[in-house]
């Protein structure tokens, strides 16, 4: 006999559930599960008189549906990924589990830094400037994950991200100043670039190698190629952030000059 478990509720298997009682195992509210129906997330049976019946495989589903939705992943993706008839649960599962795995390690190390700094600051005891360091390393990695993640993941798969998270916190704290005074730089060599209005000028040809520079400290040892840095390029084009931060700084156009200039150089 199967045994679900939701939110601490736990409720024998039977042959249908009616809507409040799914809103009472899972924790969620009648209208955000009428939501998931809008969106065909989930499809309960609906009975003679017009009311909704969950079946065991519904409740399954909804299961699923919230575990991805605990990852960050947006609804519109996950009811592309459980209707993808080559979905498997145990996979899926595996890699939420190595999801939640990585996400308790860094909630660790920075309840381990919030603690040294409490005690620091409460004079029980003195907070090194390594451990200052290490929190912001994982804070830094965590904000990146936040802004970017899904879509780097999806685009370069886990692994890669994983070696690139774990590049970024093995660095000390010299290469880690070397990598952010890097990109700062290549801020003030965009609006000096700009500037010539040629993308293959000189000081082009020195943004992208510096751009180069910092993609390779940041990217995992033995993952660089001038195609997938072409790619990235294009990318920034294609979301707004990436050009609100280059434009807000060096300048109307400075992305696509940037873009550019690496078309032509690397």
């Amino acid at each position: 006999m199967r045994v679900y478990a939701f939110c601490g509720v736990m409720e024998m298997e039977k042959t249908s559930y009616s809507v409040k009682q799914v809103a009472e195992m899972s924790g969620m509210s009648i209208r955000a599960l009428h939501h998931f129906e809008e969106l065909g997330l989930l499809q309960p049976q609906r009975l003679s008189n017009g009311y909704r019946a969950y079946s065991s495989q519904d409740i399954d589903r909804l299961q699923q549906i919230l575990l991805y939705r605990a990852c960050g992943m947006e609804l519109k993706a996950i009811k592309q990924v459980l209707d993808d008839p080559a979905f498997n649960v145990a996979t899926a599962l595996t890699h939420h589990l190595e999801a939640l795995t990585h996400e308790r390690d860094r909630l660790d190390a920075m309840i381990t830094t919030v603690q040294k700094t409490i005690w620091s600051i409460q004079g029980g005891t003195t907070m090194t400037d390594a451990e200052k360091f290490e929190g912001l390393k994982q804070e830094a990695v965590r904000a990146n994950e936040k802004a970017y993640g899904a879509e780097a993941r999806k685009r370069y798969g886990d692994k890669a991200i994983d070696e690139a998270n774990k590049k970024l916190l093995a660095m000390d704290e010299a290469e880690w100043k070397s990598m952010n005074d890097l990109e700062q730089a290549i801020i003030e060599q965009l609006i000096v670039a700009q500037k010539t209005g040629d993308p293959t000028s000189e000081a082009a040809q020195r943004l992208a190698n510096m751009h180069q520079t910092w993609i390779r400290m940041r990217w995992a040892n033995n993952t660089y190629s001038k195609e997938a840095h072409l790619a990235l390029a294009q990318g920034y084009l294609a979301d707004q952030r990436f050009c609100d931060y280059y434009d807000s700084r060096a300048g109307e156009g400075a992305t696509k000059f940037l873009v550019e200039a690496l078309q032509n150089n690397i």
